[in-house]
Parts: structure tokens; sequence; C-alpha cells
């Protein structure tokens, strides 16, 4: 396969996003002037002077004497008396540093290099192709409910995305642009849209999970899209059933798993009032930065590939059909499934039968034949 010749555009704007990439970096390790970040206050600075000159060594994670009054970084147990008498939380000052130090510019370079991987694939290799002109027969594909729900968790998911990153660079890349004022109501509002918008998306994550569960279980026949990538630089076409490899990988590992991370540490943050300390949730949002950033990541492959990087896919979604020879090209044992007029999944990686089964009689059932040749 020969790669396209980049143009001069695509060089400058390579260029341009290189020096996006070093600003973005620039401005999120800017949040901490210095890096060091001592304690700002003296009460502070006196309490911390105290426990360096006190003989008792602080206690670790495992005493229950972690969370002794005034001076807290570990504490891991409910409000009350304990928590209540904390003067100085001391995590406060490392997780400052670190969320508006490493883990911000961390973050920012993961993100803008995604973008530019995905903008450099789409300019060298290009979209899918399909050599074979439309039949403009339409092949049934999603439900209206399963359009629904992937909606659904898709805007609530964008909404989220958007507002979690104002919020989490809005103060060095907004203020500057906007200024002050309008900055204080565009995160006011936006703090809360984050906060009632997490429980919605995860109800519709969880939808979304058991209504595509039963199509996203692996099959023999994915090992073959995976060793071949799924034909994405070759542009072949290898054979895949309802759902390939890819699509199956981006269903568990990030709606399921990244959603779990997500949706447990957004809730522990959201709801504060029932017993987390502040260091529990300091440790939750490290988990909920780092969950967010693969799965924005993540989600813009998966945007990428559902709409320019192969023509015709957003149409499935957005209307529930696909012409027959794009059913044909990108998956073609659901097409003959379809044709055979059996569920999805039946003939896995076998062969299909050469003619569909009569009316009335059960699905064909062929364990022994060989497996499906790629094409």
């Amino acid at each position: 396969m020969r790669l396209k010749t980049p143009s001069p555009r695509v060089l400058l704007a390579l260029l341009a996003a290189v020096l996006l990439l070093l600003w973005f970096t620039g401005a999120a390790h800017a949040a901490v002037p210095n890096e060091r970040a001592e304690p700002a206050y003296a009460e502070e600075q006196t309490i911390l002077q105290a426990e360096h000159d006190a003989r008792t060594p602080e206690p670790g994670l495992a005493s229950a004497a972690s969370g002794r009054v005034h001076i807290d970084r570990h504490y891991l147990g409910q409000y009350g008396g304990t928590e209540g008498t904390v003067l100085v939380q001391r995590g406060g000052n490392f997780w400052r540093v670190w969320r508006n130090g490493p883990i911000a510019t961390g973050m920012g370079v993961i993100l803008v290099g995604v973008l530019l991987a995905i903008f450099l694939f789409y300019r060298l290799v290009g979209p899918a192709r399909i050599e074979e002109t439309p039949t403009g027969r339409r092949i049934h594909r999603f439900t209206g409910w399963e359009r629904w729900v992937h909606w659904a968790t898709a805007i609530t998911f964008i909404v989220l995305a958007v507002t979690g990153l104002v919020i989490m660079f809005g103060k060095k890349l907004l203020i500057p642009l906007i200024g002050h004022d309008a900055f204080a109501l565009v995160a006011y509002v936006f703090k809360y849209l984050h906060n009632v918008m997490g429980p919605l998306f995860i109800v519709c994550s969880v939808l979304m999970f058991f209504t595509f569960l039963r199509r996203n279980v692996f099959r023999r026949i994915d090992w073959q899209w995976v060793k071949q990538g799924g034909g994405l630089v070759s542009h072949k076409h290898v054979p895949a059933g309802f759902f390939n490899a890819g699509e199956k990988s981006w269903f568990w590992f990030g709606v399921t798993l990244l959603g779990l991370v997500m949706s447990i540490s957004g809730l522990v943050l959201d709801f504060v009032n029932f017993g987390q300390t502040r260091y529990v949730m300091q440790v939750a949002n490290y988990f909920h930065v780092a969950g967010a950033t693969f799965y924005i990541a993540a989600a813009m492959g998966h945007i990428y590939i559902g709409t320019w990087g192969t023509p015709g896919a957003y149409e499935a979604m957005r209307h529930g059909t696909v012409d027959e020879t794009w059913a044909r090209a990108h998956h073609a044992v659901w097409y003959d499934e379809v044709q055979a007029g059996v569920p999805p999944g039946t003939f896995d990686d076998r062969t299909p039968p050469a003619a569909p089964p009569s009316a009335g009689s059960p699905p064909p059932s062929a364990p022994n034949r060989p497996p499906r040749p790629a094409h």
C-alpha cells in the first residue's frame, strides 16, 4: 500500500498542530507557577514544623490513627469529630500541585496528540473505500431504541467532555480570551451542568451496555480482523460479524471499563454528603481525570471511524439502515446472515450455507465446517 505524499497545506497544518500542542502544554503547566508550591499559610507552616519536630512519626495508611486531629493527609474514615477538627489537610496541597501541573500537562498532550494522529491518518491513509457502487437496496441494521440509546449516551458524554475540559483548563485558556467576569459565569454554569449530566450519563451507559451486550461477544473470527488491523491501512475488507473486533474493543474497554471508572469516581465527587473524606475525593479526582483523558481520546477515534473514516457508517446510526454494498464490504458475515434470514452471530466464523433456509426451518448449524477465508 502506497501512502499519499503530504501536500504543503498538510505540512502547514501539521506545523500549526505542533505549535498548538506546545502552547497547550505550556499553558497547562503554567497553572502551577512554582512547581514546589510550598504551603502559603503561616498556620500550616507552624503545624508542619511542629509535626516535623515531634518524635512520633506520622501514621501510615494502614493505621487507625492516620486521620489524627489538626493534620490529615490520608484519613479514610467517615466525617465526624476527627475529620471535622482537621485544620490542615496537606493532601490538598499535593493534589493541587499534581492536578494543575503534571496531570493537566499530560492530559493536554494526550488529547492534542490524538487529534493530530487522527488528522495525519486521514490525510496520509484516507478513509475506507468501497470499489463497488451502491445498489440502492437498504438493509436494516439498528432499531429505533438502539439508536436512541446510542445518541443519548453520546450527547451526554459530549456535554460532560466539554464542560470537564473547561473546568480543567478554563482558568488558563479562557480567562485571557474572555476575561474573569465572563469566565466566572461560564464556569458556574458548566460546573452545575457537569454535575447534573453525570448521573444521566451513567443511566444511559447502563442502558447501552445491556442493549448491545449480546452482539459484542468476542468470537474466533475477530482474531482475523485483529491480525489484519481491520484493513484500516491496507483498505482490505476483512470479514466481520454485526460488530467487528474494533467496535467490540470500544464497547468493552471504552464504554464499559472506562465508563465504570468515570461513573464510580464521578459519583464520589458529585455526592459529597455520604461520608467520603477529602483524601478520598482527591484520589477519586485522579481516577476521574485519568479516565476522562483516555475516554475522550478513545471517543475521538470512535467518532472518526464512525464518520469520515468509514463513509456510510454514520447513516447506519442516523437512519438505522445501510446500503447492501456497504454491509457486504464491511460486515460480510453479518451480510450473509441477513441474506440467510438467521439471527446475527449464527454463522460465527463458519461458512454459511449456499442457500437461505426454507420458512419454518431451524437456523443452520455447522460446527465442523472450516473457518471463512479472509478476503
